[in-house]
């Protein structure tokens, strides 16, 4: 008897509780970068709206002015304006979005009936895009990138000196904004930093050149 217990134990099984995948950790890989696209899209625009504007007004005014004050006054001016802008612009837009992906959720409730309504609709109303929200990352991500230039030009009293540290300054800014957009949304960080940079560029040299020859024509 104590042989046939012994031998009980021996071929008894242990049973190893198989781990709960669903409450594994969401792993960098599993990540859906796509949801940063709102927020992500509005900051990065901004900052670059911000920074390559504000810039080149800045190098507009440069253009024909060498007074210190009339640039730095210009450049605040643009910063102002273009954040109120920016903020109203992706506030109204952000708000149609909104209004159409609410509607499409009353259809979709009413097609389903009342009788079949559950917690979903509370999930995909969490999901739905946020117009306060991407107003304010728009509007402080404009004032960021417009300082950038402000900073650059407030201490330098040489005109061509003051130039070249604006140029220097936004073209360091365009690179790192480039990097970080690309980075933050996985993407390629070198193709995006030097399609940024080209941009900036283009804006700021279209904009001396056309403000210098309509100044130098006397218009």
């Amino acid at each position: 008897m104590a042989i046939t217990n012994q031998t009980s134990l021996n071929n008894a099984k242990v049973t190893i509780p198989a781990l709960d995948t669903e409450q594994q950790p969401t792993t960098d890989s599993d990540f859906d970068y796509s949801k940063r696209a709102q927020w992500l899209r509005a900051a990065v625009l901004g900052a670059n709206d911000g920074l390559v504007s504000t810039a080149s007004l800045m190098m507009g005014v440069g253009a024909i002015k060498q007074d210190i004050k009339a640039m730095i006054l210009t450049g605040f001016a643009g910063l102002v304006a273009g954040a109120c802008s920016m903020a109203i612009g992706e506030f109204t837009s952000v708000y149609s979005q909104l209004d159409i992906e609410l509607a499409q959720m009353k259809r979709e409730s009413i097609r389903r009936g009342e009788r079949e309504k559950d917690n979903s609709d509370e999930e995909e109303k969490g999901n739905l895009p946020n117009p306060v929200q991407a107003a304010a990352a728009s509007a402080l991500s404009f004032s960021v990138g417009a300082m950038v230039p402000l900073l650059a030009a407030s201490f330098i009293r040489d005109y061509k000196v003051r130039l070249g540290v604006v140029v220097s300054a936004v073209t360091l800014a365009l690179i790192v904004f480039g990097w970080l957009g690309a980075v933050l949304g996985k993407a390629p960080a070198a193709r995006s930093s030097v399609r940024v940079l080209v941009g900036g560029w283009l804006a700021m040299t279209i904009t001396f050149g056309l403000t210098k020859l309509i100044g130098s024509s006397g218009i």
